[in-house]
């Protein structure tokens, strides 16, 4: 063989094999694109097994879905208040010499919070009543007069002017002796006002004021609620604040003590808010000793009457984040997937869609 025969040879080889690599890569990549179709798996009839048959046939596995009829409630955001909620202030301009209470003690009716600077007030009472002494003297005295000079004109021994004058003076005694007796009265009662007490039982809610501090006339120093007075207030638009009557009972739901219990309608303001047109609806509620004055509440309003479909918890599977059931249809089984809603007492589940009335579901055993 010659150089260039051997020359030709090599050439040609070389042109098949940039021929052939093409085609063998295409090969490989549509072998991989049908082995990730699942080409090479074996193929599964879609059918039941004989076991979820022989389940069919067990009646007492099947759950037959019914509609119940159920009130709908709407949520109504509202808020825990105090019926019974003071605010403690001064009626006298005075420094503080005592504050015996913080924020959150539970005091008694009648109980000493706040004490003022009493020592003027003292002194006014103190002249008071040596005043009213000093005219009751006066008083017994001009007294004395007049039944003497009464006595003394029976007689003939003194004139009428004399009774008369000794009458003006005694009447005149009587009217100032009154009169201090009323001052002294005022002085009491303003030294009273120096020591401020509990008008109600409750526990304090905020202090305002500290010893030392100068008391000012309608100031707030303290405030006050009766822990049993709480109910729940909201603002309930027209249209649903016209069903509800006084007493009539209510759900109301406390999401920050996870719990939900029953108000009674205790008040309905006769006025709608004209910016919202909504009526403020007060509902009375159980002492709770975890709620305090404040906190967020919902109002479940009754809002009408819908269908619902429910299904027990135990008969629902789930592929991922989606949720089915086996229904028994025409002596075979179906896998049908569902929507659910919220959970419901007796471990069953609201089922939004998916099932009908009469669908029958089969147990997961």
């Amino acid at each position: 063989m010659t150089h260039n025969d051997s020359q030709n040879s090599a050439t040609k080889k070389s042109m098949a094999q940039k021929v052939l690599m093409p085609i063998i890569a295409l090969t490989v990549l549509l072998l991989m694109v049908a082995w990730l179709a699942g080409s090479f798996n074996e193929k599964v009839t879609p059918a039941l097994n004989e076991k979820g048959k022989h389940a069919q046939n067990k009646q007492q596995n099947i759950f037959t879905v019914v509609a119940t009829t159920k009130v709908i409630h709407e949520p109504i955001a509202a808020s825990v208040e105090a019926k019974h909620a003071t605010i403690i202030s001064s009626r006298l301009l005075a420094r503080i010499d005592e504050v015996d209470i913080r924020a959150g003690d539970v005091v008694k009716k009648g109980d000493v919070l706040i004490k003022l600077e009493q020592h003027d007030l003292h002194s006014q009472v103190l002249q008071a009543k040596q005043n009213v002494k000093a005219m009751k003297a006066r008083h017994k005295e001009a007294k004395q007069n007049y039944e003497r000079a009464t006595e003394l004109f029976k007689t003939k021994l003194v004139s009428e002017f004399e009774v008369d004058r000794n009458r003006a003076d005694y009447q005149s005694i009587s009217a100032e002796l009154t009169s201090a007796e009323q001052v002294l009265s005022q002085a009491k009662t303003t030294l009273s006002y120096a020591t401020l007490i509990a008008p109600i039982d409750g526990r304090v809610v905020d202090r305002f004021a500290e010893p030392g501090d100068t008391a000012q006339p309608g100031a707030k120093l303290l405030s006050l609620y009766n822990p049993l007075s709480l109910r729940v207030e909201a603002q309930v638009r027209e249209k649903l604040a016209l069903t509800l009557s006084r007493g009539q009972s209510i759900d109301i739901e406390l999401p920050t003590v996870n719990k939900t219990i029953t108000g009674e309608v205790e008040e309905i303001v006769p006025a709608a808010n004209t910016g919202s047109r909504s009526f403020l609806i007060k509902a009375r509620i159980k002492l709770n000793d975890n709620l305090l004055p404040g906190m967020y509440a919902r109002m479940l309003i009754p809002a009408g009457e819908r269908t619902t479909l429910s299904i027990p918890q135990d008969r629902i599977a789930q592929v991922g984040q989606l949720d089915f059931v086996w229904l028994a249809v025409n002596g075979d089984i179906q896998r049908r997937f569902i929507r659910l809603g919220k959970k419901e007492p007796n471990n069953m589940v609201m089922v939004i869609s998916g099932l009908n009335v009469g669908d029958e579901i089969m147990s997961l055993q």
